[in-house]
C-alpha cells in the first residue's frame, strides 16, 4: 500500500481511486485526503483542466492556485483511459482499492467499459461515488440528466439564488462555488457511509449526489415554508424572514452582522445603542413584534451601527450577542483566529517558492488530519503507483511505449 501524505489521519490505509476534475468531485477526495485516505488521481494525459487555471502567463508554475487548493494530499499518474491498456490498469487498480470517484457526465464511464457494474465484478466491495448535476439514472432518473452542469446551474436550480439578492426581484449568485462545494460534502458523507458498511458486510454499493439535490437540502428552509404556508420566499436582502434584527448593518467603516435570535441579546443590543428603553417597549421586546416592523428596526439599529467603526462595534458587542465584522481575505489574513486554528497552512508552490491555502476546518484530538503535501505534478507518481500494484519495470515501459500512461 502506497503510504498516504496525511500519515496521522482517521483514514488511513483508505484507497481512493479519484478520476475527478474540476470542482466538486476533486473537493470531495480532498476531504477524503485531508483524513489521511489514499488518494490516487488519474488525469488524463493532458491533466486535468484546472492545472492550468489561475496560472500567470510565464509564470514557470506547473499549476495554478485553483488546482493546489483542491488537490493538495493526492498523487498524481496519467492515464488514458480511452486505450485498453489504460482500461486495464485502471481494473488492476480498482482489485483493492476501498472507492473510486468520478464526476463525468452520465453514461461515460459506461461506454468506456467501465461501469460500477463491470467494477464490482472485480472488486464487490467497491464503494463507487458520483457526483453529477442531476444525478445518476441508477438511482432516479432526472429529465435534467443528459443536461452539462456548473456551480452556477446548481445553484440557480437548487433554489439559493432565488431567495438570495438584494430585493424581491434580483436574485443573486452566491460567492463561492457552493453548486460544487456543497455537494462534494454531501458526497463525502455518502462515501464514509458506504465504506462502514462496506468493512462490515463486504458489500460495496454505487453512491450518487445530485449538485441540484444537495443545493436543494442546504435550502431545507425554503421547502418546510411553501409545505406548511403555500409561501414562495424570494430574495431577502440582507435580512432574515423570520428573525429581527438578524443581518447585516453598516459601520463607519465598512458592514458587521448582529443577530438578535432571542429576545434577550435585543435587551443587550438596545442597551449598548444607549437605548434600554426599547429593550422594555412592548412595540420591540419579543422577536415576533420586532419582526412585524422590520424595517423599522434594521433602520434604528443602522443609525447607530453607521456611527462607529468595526473595531469599536466589536468591543460593544463582542461576546455579548452573537456579533462579527464582515472580513475582506485580507482581514482573514491578518485575524488572530485563522493562525491558531491553522487555517492558512503554507505549502510548495513549483515554480515559485510557498503559498498559503485554505486549511481544513475539522479539529481532532487523536487523528488530526490537515494538508501534508503540495498538489502533485502531472503524472509524478505514476511509477509509483504501478509498482505499488505489481507492475514490473518492462511492463510500465511497455504502458509508456503504447501511450497508456504518460
Amino acid at each position: 500500500m502506497i503510504e498516504a501524505p496525511v500519515r496521522n489521519g482517521a483514514l488511513k490505509g483508505l484507497k481512493v481511486i479519484d478520476l475527478t476534475m474540476m470542482l466538486a468531485g476533486p473537493f470531495a477526495t480532498m476531504l477524503l485526503g485531508d483524513q489521511g485516505a489514499t488518494i490516487i488521481k488519474i488525469e488524463p494525459l493532458d491533466g486535468d483542466m484546472t492545472r492550468t487555471v489561475n496560472l500567470a502567463s510565464g509564470s514557470g508554475m506547473p499549476y495554478g492556485g485553483y488546482y493546489q487548493s483542491i488537490n493538495r494530499n493526492k498523487l498524481s499518474m496519467t492515464v488514458d483511459l480511452k486505450s485498453e491498456a489504460g482500461k486495464d490498469v485502471l481494473r488492476r487498480l480498482v482489485r483493492d482499492a476501498d472507492v473510486l470517484v468520478e464526476n463525468y457526465r452520465v453514461g461515460v464511464m459506461d461506454r468506456l467499459g467501465l461501469s460500477y457494474e463491470s467494477l464490482a465484478k472485480i472488486n464487490p466491495r467497491l464503494v463507487y461515488a458520483a457526483v453529477r448535476g442531476f444525478g445518476d439514472p441508477r438511482t432516479g432518473k432526472s429529465p435534467y440528466a443528459d443536461w452539462p452542469a456548473f456551480d452556477v446551474i446548481a445553484q440557480a436550480m437548487g433554489g439559493i439564488m432565488g431567495i438570495t439578492g438584494p430585493d424581491a426581484n434580483t436574485p443573486l449568485k452566491i460567492g463561492p462555488g457552493v453548486g460544487d462545494i456543497v455537494p462534494a460534502m454531501m458526497l463525502t458523507i455518502g462515501i464514509l457511509s458506504a465504506v462502514r458498511h462496506a468493512s462490515g458486510t463486504g458489500q460495496g454499493q454505487f453512491v450518487d449526489v445530485s449538485m441540484y439535490d444537495a443545493v436543494l437540502a442546504l435550502c431545507e428552509r425554503i421547502v418546510y415554508q411553501h409545505s406548511y404556508d403555500g409561501a414562495v420566499p424570494g430574495p431577502e436582502g440582507n435580512s432574515h424572514p423570520l428573525l429581527c434584527p438578524f443581518g447585516l448593518f453598516p459601520a463607519r467603516d465598512g458592514w458587521v452582522s448582529v443577530a438578535c435570535p432571542r429576545d434577550h441579546f435585543w435587551v443587550i443590543l438596545t442597551e449598548a445603542m444607549g437605548r434600554p428603553d426599547l429593550g422594555a417597549d412592548e412595540r420591540y421586546a419579543l422577536n415576533a413584534a420586532r419582526s412585524a416592523r422590520n424595517n423599522e428596526v434594521v433602520g434604528m439599529v443602522s443609525d447607530w451601527t453607521r456611527t462607529l467603526t468595526k473595531h469599536q462595534l466589536a468591543e460593544c458587542l463582542g461576546g455579548k450577542i452573537p456579533f462579527g465584522p464582515v472580513n475582506n481575505v485580507a482581514d482573514i489574513f491578518a485575524d488572530p483566529h485563522t493562525a491558531v486554528r491553522e487555517m492558512l497552512p503554507e505549502v510548495e508552490q513549483p515554480g515559485r517558492g510557498t503559498v498559503r491555502i485554505a486549511g481544513t476546518p475539522i479539529r481532532m484530538t487523536r487523528t488530526q488530519g490537515g494538508v501534508a503535501r503540495r498538489g502533485a505534478l502531472l503524472g509524478e507518481d505514476t511509477d509509483k503507483i504501478l509498482r505499488g500494484a505489481g507492475y514490473s519495470a518492462e511492463e510500465i515501459e511497455a504502458l509508456r511505449t503504447a501511450n497508456a500512461i504518460g
